[in-house]
């Protein structure tokens, strides 16, 4: 079967798979951060949301590596080094963090653990967070996804990565 699609940082990974089926083991032979497939409630949020960018991202690896592996396994030309870096960068705090401001939080662990998506229930507390006041979310993997969709909400972000590999997401209006 002839498949039309081209793979490129933007190719979300659902496109991927449906064009593509096979290569959701390579995808696991690339890291162990993709293991999250074989959970049915996140393959469904991952699938829908996340582009090869935001993935390479949530595993550490750049976005050409994983890009050119899979372009390698379907006979495409391979891309040639962006230049860009994909690993995260620290910024400072911005003016409107302050601690004594949260107001509420959650860790994605736990709500993943419970078989449950992230991003229902962050994005209904980010609906009704009062304005000047931060919610925090703690997550094993950077969150790319639901950040651009609290931006998308009018959620300011800014996220600190620990060193025990957490990332601490502060959103607030």
């Amino acid at each position: 079967m002839e498949h039309n699609l081209i793979i490129t940082p933007k190719t979300k990974v659902s496109e991927l798979l449906e064009a593509y089926p096979y290569l959701e083991t390579v995808l696991l032979e690339i890291s162990p951060a993709f293991e999250k497939l074989k959970n049915p409630v996140l393959r469904k949020t991952i699938d829908r949301f996340t582009t090869l960018k935001h993935a390479a991202s949530i595993a550490g690896l750049k976005v050409e590596e994983v890009v050119n592996r899979l372009r390698k396994e379907t006979g495409q030309e391979m891309l040639s080094e962006s230049g860009e870096n994909e690993e995260f960068r620290q910024e400072p705090a911005p003016e409107w963090y302050h601690e004594s401001e949260i107001v509420d939080k959650a860790d994605a662990a736990e709500i993943l653990d419970k078989g449950e998506e992230p991003v229902y229930v962050v994005l209904p507390a980010l609906k009704n967070l009062p304005q000047g006041k931060i919610y925090l979310l703690i997550a094993p993997f950077l969150p790319a996804p639901l950040i651009e969709k609290a931006a998308s909400l009018g959620c300011r972000t800014w996220i600190s990565k620990h060193e025990n590999g957490k990332y601490h997401v502060y959103f607030s209006k």
